[in-house]
């Protein structure tokens, strides 16, 4: 998911209503989620992918260009109420063959035994994939279980016009973006005489841990981490640190000081928050390249100045993001498996999967021969592709990371949500909550 355009791996999986479901969900509910997979030998190779509708067109030209290609068939389910049906899978001991998700799952599906550990020699093209990537697909015990399909980090989405109209140019610091967000709040950018517009989209849901995904952009920048590797597969929380603390107080008086965010941002996801800035209400959004399709319709291609994150104290560090490819445990479809990877990484499907006529699902191509900046002909991708290459960090994809996640969304919500609260104390709790989650992992140092 796009780690957060679908929603990752939760420990702390909500009851779903099917109606609520109805319209996204291809896979899931009242739907049939059995199949060939798993060990059975014969029949069509059973894919699942993270995918809402849209997504799901892109994912069957690429498995429509590999059938015809190798002869093989392929039983397609795009899931949204993903991880929920794998385990009802797993539960079973039938899972699918392959699986295309987030690489932020890999921890959580290893240490439940669901994926087999990946050959890179025996899988023709992984040499041709930018090592970079492969940092996504390493587990605790060093072994590989993920093949990368796609990667991406954040950039800035900023109104041109807006900044036209206050006399601004594009924010290249912490500061500027406070200053820039302040006045898209209070000096009516978009000149219909009413208090109505804000600076800064921000979903602070706590859902899926949403604020933690959007705050860890700061917390870096800042020079501050969430928890930290220490060697050896062992992990160590360092959510209360000083700059940890400063970070959090700057963040925290976008609500409290300069209220620059969007009303009720503090129970949004991206898909609730997102009509703020294609409406028109609110002039700036920190998101990835998924979201050029719809920002370029509404609020229009011509009013928008797509910029690097701007700079903290410690740099502009953003947060990487990506897809895996993992070969399902207990699968005998094994050569089948094989030839669907390969095919993956191509150069072929790569670029079947950026030119998808709704959305790209492979955004930035994890393959050395993809000219990036040449498939999208759109000079704005390099934004991504350089924040990517030289300024971007993923969340570590080797543990479990989605309770350390969900417990940094509830945690800065609380923090958020009260004015009055400590956040050196707040900060302190959230760092024993988070180091015990580690130990109960077995990664903690």
């Amino acid at each position: 998911m796009a780690m957060f355009r679908h929603s990752a791996t939760t420990r702390r999986l909500a009851p779903l209503a099917c109606a609520a479901l109805a319209g996204s969900l291809v896979a899931g509910c009242g739907a049939s989620t059995s199949g060939n997979g798993g060990g059975d030998a014969k029949g069509p190779l059973e894919v699942w992918t993270r995918s809402d509708t849209v997504d799901a067109k892109a994912y069957k030209r690429i498995f429509a260009a590999f059938t015809k290609k190798t002869g093989i068939k392929v039983d397609y389910k795009p899931v949204v109420d993903f991880d929920k049906l794998l385990q009802q899978r797993a539960a079973s001991k039938n899972l699918p063959d392959v699986t295309v998700n987030d690489m932020g799952s890999l921890g959580n599906y290893q240490s439940q035994g669901l994926l087999q550990p990946v050959d890179k020699k025996a899988i023709k093209g992984t040499s041709d994939i930018t090592g970079t990537a492969w940092s996504g697909a390493v587990g605790t015990d060093g072994k590989i279980y993920g093949i990368p399909f796609s990667r991406q980090a954040q950039g800035m989405f900023v109104r041109k016009d807006w900044l036209k109209k206050v006399g601004m140019k594009a924010p290249k610091t912490w500061a500027e973006l406070l200053d820039v967000a302040k006045a898209f709040t209070d000096k009516d950018p978009d000149g219909n005489g009413k208090n109505d517009t804000y600076g800064l989209l921000v979903p602070g849901s706590t859902n899926n841990g949403y604020l933690a995904w959007f705050a860890s952009n700061f917390i870096w920048q800042g020079g501050g981490d969430i928890v930290a590797s220490r060697g050896g597969g062992k992990y160590e929380a360092v959510a209360d640190s000083p700059a940890n603390v400063k970070t959090v107080t700057w963040l925290k008086g976008l609500y409290c000081s300069s209220k620059v965010t969007q009303p009720g941002s503090l129970t949004m996801t991206t898909g609730d928050s997102y009509p703020f800035f294609t409406q028109g209400k609110v002039g700036i959004s920190l998101t990835g390249p998924y979201e050029f399709p719809l920002f370029d319709k509404t609020p229009g291609k011509d009013k928008l100045e797509v910029i690097p994150a701007p700079k903290g104290p410690d740099g502009n560090t953003v947060l990487a993001e990506g897809e895996n490819v993992y070969l399902m445990a207990g699968s005998k479809k094994s050569e089948q498996q094989r030839k669907l990877a390969e095919f993956m990484i191509s150069p072929e499907a790569q670029k079947l999967g950026m030119t998808a006529p709704d959305a790209p699902v492979v955004r930035l191509s994890v393959n050395t021969k993809v000219d990036t900046g040449k498939v999208y002909n759109d000079p704005r991708w390099k934004i991504f592709s350089d924040a990517y290459a030289n300024d971007s960090k993923p969340f570590p994809s080797a543990i479990n990371y989605q309770p350390i996640r969900q417990d940094t969304a509830e945690s800065l919500n609380k923090l958020f949500a009260n004015c009055g609260s400590s956040v050196k104390s707040g900060l302190g709790e959230l760092n024993s909550t988070l180091q015990q989650e580690l130990k109960s992992q077995g990664v903690a140092k």
